[in-house]
């Protein structure tokens, strides 16, 4: 789960970890009286979206009069940002950071991120702060510390100092940081983070050291033990279907293509996506229903897919084990009955009680073409959505 970085910045100053005063708001009258509480100018106004770049897609300003601040806010509220990472059809604006100005003297990045090869979980670090990480390590590999923590160890002052000599950090300054570090290290693991990031940590010309951005990711599998933590979920920045998938248990995430999927286990689903593309297709999600699912579940599943405009055609792979075949063609069955289906659907079914699972379909009177296997299944598929 992401959240907005008001959000984040308000975690980090529960533990501890210096942050720019500010308010978020979201019209021109409460920007004024934001700005008036911070007394000082000049201000940075920010836009509040779930993604990164915005800098760089301009909804990052700065105001050097109470005028500019209303001027700013009013032109950011409800406006269709587009970044690097929304991808052209934009994010709405609903909400905007007006926080403090710094005298910023130096950019650094800190990053906390689980590394799934070593099991370990690895403090990410540059000079080249201000930067997109992914460049500065293609482009500049040298200039980005790696430190490896082993998390039954947990973080040590050794860990620290090895991130902050990499970063050339002066004495007073490495006081300021290793306490920030520890900080950050604890909230990853406390609050089952899959992201921590500052992006940049500025140290300001009287050396302070301040995290001017703040990211955050959770892993939805830990939600359950963070009640406050679900409440930050903002849905209004999630995929419409996204967000109703999710009322069902259904691990769905909406995808460019034009071939959609419903699969029983996420190694499967992305075997499903690469032979599809394989094929000469482009898959339009990810939909794993789970090895438990029930035939309303299924249903579910197939109705999403079907509320996507940009599908084609539509491919469910099965392998049935927990999920039987016959429970599968239930669903489906179920699904078309009600909503109707106007795209060709391909199914592929192996496994627990498949031949009563091919009687159900068969007897539907429904329009439905069976493959022999995986293979055959994604070529037929990519046949029928790329036919002109």
């Amino acid at each position: 789960m992401n959240i907005h970085e008001y959000q984040a910045k308000a975690i980090f100053k529960t533990y501890g970890v210096p942050v720019p005063a500010g308010e978020v708001v979201s019209s021109g009258d409460e920007a004024e009286h934001a700005a008036k509480k911070l007394g000082a100018f000049p201000v940075i106004v920010k836009a509040q979206i779930h993604a990164g770049g915005r800098g760089k897609g301009g909804g990052v300003k700065r105001a050097d009069s109470i005028e500019e601040v209303r001027n700013t806010v009013d032109s950011f509220i409800g406006m269709n940002l587009i970044t690097p990472q929304t991808g052209p059809e934009g994010k709405c604006v609903r909400k905007v950071l007006v926080e403090q100005g710094l005298d910023i003297r130096k950019e650094l990045y800190l990053g906390i991120v689980p590394d799934r090869k070593t099991g370990r979980i690895v403090i990410m670090a540059s000079e080249c702060g201000g930067m997109d990480i992914e460049t500065v390590a293609s482009e500049m590999p040298e200039k980005v510390i790696r430190v490896q923590i082993d998390p039954l160890l947990g973080i040590q002052p050794f860990y620290c100092r090895q991130a902050a000599f990499g970063l050339k950090l002066s004495a007073g300054v490495m006081k300021q940081f290793i306490p920030v570090l520890t900080s950050l290290y604890r909230l990853f693991i406390e609050k089952d983070c899959s992201l921590v990031e500052i992006n940049p940590l500025v140290i300001t010309a009287g050396d302070a050291l301040v995290a001017l951005d703040a990211k955050i990711n959770f892993d939805d599998n830990g939600l359950f033990r963070h009640k406050d933590i679900a409440e930050y979920r903002d849905l209004q920045e999630e995929d419409p279907l996204e967000v109703e998938a999710s009322k069902y248990n259904l691990n769905y995430i909406k995808m460019d293509g034009n071939v959609g999927n419903m699969v029983n286990g996420a190694g499967l689903a992305m075997a499903t996506m690469d032979i599809i593309k394989q094929a000469g297709a482009e898959p339009a999600n990810f939909l794993d229903v789970g090895g438990g699912a029930s035939a309303e579940m299924v249903e579910n599943g197939f109705r999403i897919i079907l509320s996507d405009k940009a599908v084609k055609g539509i491919l469910i792979n099965i392998f049935g084990g927990i999920l039987r075949c016959d429970i599968l063609a239930s669903g489906v069955v179920q699904a078309a009955k009600k909503i109707g289906i106007g795209l060709p659907v391909v199914i592929r079914m192996e496994g627990t009680n498949v031949e009563e699972g091919r009687r159900i379909l068969s007897e539907s009177g429904l329009d439905l073409i069976t493959a022999t296997d995986l293979r055959d299944a994604a070529i037929k598929v990519a046949e029928l959505v790329t036919r002109p």
